[in-house]
């Protein structure tokens, strides 16, 4: 049965290629952004589909519309985006929230949250449970985000127990592959650039703290199935792929890959930046059948010929 979704946050690096699956699903999907991080580039070759309609509209004002299922990925969510404005950042999370949930509320339709692994902060349990309270500092330069995306999960959860609202919350940890954007500032894309410009490769702090690559395909199959679990089951789950990498072993495989001579200099690592990461997925094995598919080496490649052929324009 042909469902109308609202993504919010359509036109960015996930929201794009989960419009991309949902409509080659046989869906009707309307991609909600304001185009502070998202792009038209991404949803161009969409456009032509008579089941997809774009909406310049910023989530921290209510939207209307008949709709089945809601995805609620509006934020910035790399530190150069979310920093710049951190009061615009925080009022995305909570008043989009709020907006979301008012409208699900309203037309009965399953709203999905789009948080993040940022909940546990620098976190003192390794790897993170969903169980685990974090350790965030809500006064830092990240908090803006991090809190942003914790209090984004209580509403949630109260509109869910209050107004039994059908909510599903994923936890997002970190992500890749086509359609990021060159300046995002995040690690992948920041390593790809450098080595594809032959500059040298920067690494904050000794390059020693970890995280855990997903390839985006992953995530959006983690998405799909978390939306379609039953009634009553509302997560939140971890999605991400627990192979666990230092920096400067990602820095060595792309350029590898690459085949780049750039060099690696090192930088002071900025305030609350987490030393480890990594996802305990027991829970999405067991609730959605879900585990990653793509290893790192598979998934630079093909992001590496993205960017590749963005830089050669």
């Amino acid at each position: 049965m042909k469902k109308r979704i609202l993504i919010t946050g359509g036109a960015c690096f996930i929201g794009s290629q989960l419009s991309e699956r949902l409509l080659n699903e046989g869906n009707e999907v309307i991609c909600l952004d304001n185009y502070f991080t998202g792009s038209k580039s991404n949803i161009v070759h969409l456009m032509d589909n008579p089941y997809f309609e774009v909406v310049r509209h910023d989530v921290t004002e209510p939207y209307f519309a008949e709709v089945d299922e809601i995805y609620n990925l509006a934020c910035p969510a790399s530190p150069v985006h979310y920093q710049y404005n951190p009061i615009k950042t925080i009022k995305t999370s909570v008043m989009g929230a709020i907006n979301v949930l008012g409208l699900a509320k309203r037309v009965n339709a399953k709203v999905f949250q789009a948080s993040t692994s940022e909940v546990y902060g620098d976190p003192h349990v390794h790897p993170q449970p969903e169980s685990y309270w974090g350790n965030v500092n809500p006064i830092g330069i990240r908090s803006c985000y991090d809190e942003g995306k914790r209090c984004a999960e209580t509403l949630f959860m109260d509109y869910h127990n209050q107004n039994q609202v059908d909510i599903k919350i994923v936890r997002i940890f970190n992500t890749y592959g086509p359609k990021m954007n060159p300046e995002d500032g995040r690690v992948v894309s920041n390593f790809i650039v450098q080595a594809l410009k032959g500059e040298d490769i920067t690494i904050f702090g000794d390059g020693n703290q970890t995280r855990s690559f997903q390839y985006v395909d992953d995530l959006v199959e983690g998405f799909i199935r978390l939306m379609n679990t039953p009634k009553g089951f509302t997560g939140p789950v971890n999605i991400g792929n627990p192979n666990e990498f230092t920096m400067l072993e990602l820095a060595e495989n792309v350029l590898d890959l690459v085949g780049s001579k750039s060099k690696l200099t090192f930088m002071p690592l900025p305030q609350d930046d987490p030393k480890q990461r990594q996802p305990d997925i027991s829970l999405a094995k067991k609730e959605l059948d879900w585990e990653p598919k793509v290893q790192l080496r598979e998934g630079l490649t093909k992001t590496i010929e993205y960017f590749d052929k963005v830089l050669s324009k």
